[in-house]
């Protein structure tokens, strides 16, 4: 039975692949060289991609795809496409469509069911993972930026107040000492200094910062500079004052959650250490007693 079954979704992967990707595997293992768009593009983005889209008929799935998009663009940028999106999740199906063939291929070989329960597991393990690292990377960059948001939004206004432009004080912002700019907001900063550069309106380079960042904070931040870098002077210096005491509170409260889980995360291995110190201290009195 698991002999069968395991062939079977053998048959179906190689139906998949289709006979012309076939024939550029063999022709790719005989001349020792990867095939056109790689290992992976051929054997799991481009045959999945028809069982992504049978995926995506009911809404709950293809919503989940579209966050899936929206979190990638936040991630890769706004030149990262909705193609790119769904070949990333039809790889992720691949993925776990070729570990449950796997467990299938064993467990008929052992005789064991386990392994294919093993391999189910695996599989829905894969398939959820890359969905549930792009609400992790976007979640850590978004705090990444809010902590280094007050720091540019503190300099800023200390370039205004001493006289400099908001063009010329948004440029030097930049300037640091080693390592500086590891951030993403320094990243999206460097290419809104980078366009101003090359001649594009402040405006249109600010209001491009808001929403490449993607985060609220930096939205807000565009919208008082869009507002207020005419007037410039005390104005401008007080309106960047005002939306800074917000942003350190919610700084302080980051950090505070970051603090929180980190300690909850140490929760399970004293507990562990608990526990093999208590078997370590209780073996001797138990052996002692028998």
């Amino acid at each position: 039975m698991l002999a069968a079954s395991a062939t079977g979704m053998v048959a179906i992967w190689l139906y998949l692949i289709g006979a012309a990707a076939i024939k550029q595997l063999l022709s790719a293992i005989r001349l020792r060289r990867d095939p056109s768009g790689g290992w992976q593009e051929v054997l799991l983005a481009r045959p999945f991609l028809r069982v992504l889209a049978l995926a995506e008929r009911p809404e709950v799935a293809r919503l989940r795809v579209e966050t899936l998009h929206r979190q990638l663009m936040v991630l890769k940028g706004v030149s990262w496409s909705v193609e790119q999106t769904r070949s990333a999740a039809a790889q992720s199906l691949g993925q776990a469509y070729g570990a449950l063939t796997a467990s299938l291929i064993l467990a008929g070989f052992t005789g064991e069911p386990v392994m294919s329960m093993m391999g189910a597991v695996v599989a829905i393990v894969l398939v959820l993972r890359r969905f549930v690292e792009a609400d992790r990377e976007v979640e850590r960059r978004r705090r990444a930026i809010i902590a280094a948001l007050p720091d540019m939004l503190a300099k800023l206004t200390l370039l205004v107040g001493a006289g400099e432009t908001v063009q010329g004080a948004f440029a030097k912002c930049l300037n640091g000492g080693p390592g500086y700019g590891d951030s993403p907001l320094h990243r999206e900063w460097r290419h809104a200094v980078l366009s101003l550069q090359n001649g594009q309106s402040f405006g249109i380079a600010i209001e491009r910062l808001g929403r490449s960042c993607g985060v609220q904070e930096v939205a807000i931040f565009s919208t008082v500079i869009l507002l207020n870098y005419r007037r410039g002077g005390d104005r401008f210096v007080l309106a960047l004052r005002e939306f800074s005491y917000s942003l350190w509170e919610k700084r302080k409260t980051a950090a505070r959650t970051s603090g929180e889980e980190a300690s909850s995360k140490l929760v399970f291995p004293l507990v562990g250490i608990l526990f093999i110190m208590m078997v370590v201290v209780a073996a001797p009195a138990f052996l002692l007693m028998s």
